[in-house]
């Protein structure tokens, strides 16, 4: 139970805190409109209908969800451009169409009519995904010896608008180096006030290779001569709250079930707790995350936030473990096509001291120091800074293709320099001799952003240790 009451003084807590930003962002908005010109606001216009064309399977209501201005709202006529923009990027942000345009038309003096085209994806996306089985694409083709085995192969069925509601259903199906199967689902809206949602999941997956421990921050890995090395069951439901367009709660219970080899634990035999070969526990997370950027899936200008907590209980193998993980960026537009960006990244864990499965660290996810993709850090605490300045040299929308989802083409490129920051905090004998030090880099890369969410980064870093390779990821920093 004292668990449980430390995740909701957590939770208490980090909502308080960004409640009170929300506050700070709204009496900053309040404070400007203040001293805009009072021409502003001598002439007002009603929006009398809002038309949408196009959305063959996305219900109406769904694109008003998103959008700030309804049927009935009075709004200033200088505010309109400012306006036209702001809810085509919104529209964006849903990932669901290739194209957008929106016109408003003025029907009489005090009325106004906004029409909205769309053209729709291909939401069914039946797709072959390869994964590595190392952590990220460089890490395979250097340390892996880019060895087609170590290649995982799945085919992904995926509606990202199942029902027109911004809804999705996937199942996986994944071969090769690690197999599995997987049942997803999550609706966004199931209240007429569009703001509350849930969502399922369920997997299995089981591999015949696994790491087993950390020496001198390299995964070390272990082969089964039979059966697999180690398998996994996770099922889970979520409960999402949405109040508002740039607010968004989600609170998740998940159950968890590891098995391993014996041939593993006499590898490490704290790979789970007590020795034991199997770990089963419950899992509370909860996620808040306050979107104030442009474009979510490349921000060039605003700031977000992204925390979650986790409290997990377990009933074998495993005790008690809480952390919480921050995201905090901002990004800034200082002159004309040059954009700035600083994200941190930090984690703080209780206890300290976890099974080897569960401790993590710098390097196994989103969270790293470029120039070391090729270590894996273990420890409690840590934090990362990345710092980039960029420049946009390429925009443009190629359209008139003659294929139906497919109809343009976007295309920006973005040539950067950057510098990188981070530290560990970790006490584990694995003779890591990256952790408690200081981490820093800096190198040149380019961005390309392109349709579907498409992202490319090509980087070359040099780190502290006058290490230096070209870099290749496939997400925005």
């Amino acid at each position: 139970m004292k668990h449980f009451l430390l995740l909701f003084i957590a939770v208490f807590t980090h909502v308080y805190v960004f409640g009170q930003a929300k506050e700070a962002i709204k009496h900053e908005a309040d404070t400007m409109q203040k001293y805009l010109p009072e021409k502003k606001l001598s002439e007002s216009v009603m929006i009398r209908h809002i038309t949408i064309d196009g959305n063959k399977v996305t219900k109406r209501a769904v694109i008003l969800r998103e959008m700030s201005v309804q049927e009935g709202d009075n709004v200033a006529v200088d505010s309109l451009p400012l306006l036209l923009n702001q809810n085509k990027l919104r529209l964006v942000n849903m990932a669901l169409f290739n194209d957008i345009d929106m016109q408003i038309e003025r029907v009489n003096k005090n009325e106004v009519d906004w029409h909205i085209q769309v053209k729709e994806r291909w939401y069914i996306i039946p797709s072959l995904t390869i994964q590595y089985a190392d952590r990220n694409f460089n890490t395979w083709y250097k340390q892996g010896h880019h060895e087609l085995s170590r290649v995982n192969t799945g085919i992904t069925v995926a509606d990202r608008n199942f029902l027109g509601e911004l809804d999705t259903l996937s199942a996986t199906v994944q071969l090769g180096y690690t197999q599995g199967l997987g049942l997803n689902y999550q609706i966004p809206y199931i209240d007429k006030q569009q703001k509350q949602g849930l969502g399922f999941s369920i997997s299995y997956f089981r591999s015949r290779q696994t790491y087993y421990a950390t020496d001198s921050d390299k995964l070390q890995f272990v082969s089964s001569n039979g059966g697999y090395m180690q398998q996994q069951i996770q099922g889970g439901i979520s409960y999402i709250y949405r109040p508002a367009y740039k607010t968004r709660h989600v609170f998740e219970l998940n159950y968890k079930d590891y098995l391993v080899q014996d041939t593993l634990l006499k590898l490490n035999s704290d790979y789970f707790r007590n020795g034991s070969n199997k770990a089963r526990l419950l899992e509370l997370l909860y996620r808040y995350q306050l979107n104030e950027v442009d474009n979510w899936n490349y921000p060039l200008y605003g700031f977000k936030i992204v925390n979650y907590a986790i409290v997990r209980t377990g009933f074998q193998g495993f005790n008690f473990q809480a952390f919480d993980n921050i995201e905090a960026g901002t990004f800034r537009n200082p002159l004309p096509n040059w954009y700035f960006s600083a994200i941190f990244r930090g984690r703080l864990m209780y206890p300290a001291k976890q099974p080897y499965y569960f401790q993590g660290g710098l390097g196994t996810s989103t969270d790293y120091v470029r120039g070391y993709e090729y270590y894996v850090i273990d420890g409690s605490q840590y934090g990362v800074v990345r710092l980039d300045l960029k420049r946009e040299v390429f925009n443009k929308i190629f359209k008139g293709i003659p294929i139906e989802y497919f109809t343009s083409f976007p295309l920006r490129i973005y040539p950067k320099i950057f510098a990188d920051f981070g530290y560990i905090n970790g006490s584990f004998s694995n003779n890591s001799y990256l952790n408690n030090r200081l981490l820093y880099s800096g190198g040149i890369g380019v961005d390309i952003v392109t349709f579907y969410e498409i992202k490319i980064r090509i980087e070359y870093a040099i780190n502290h240790l006058g290490q230096n390779g070209l870099y290749l990821h496939f997400n925005s920093e």
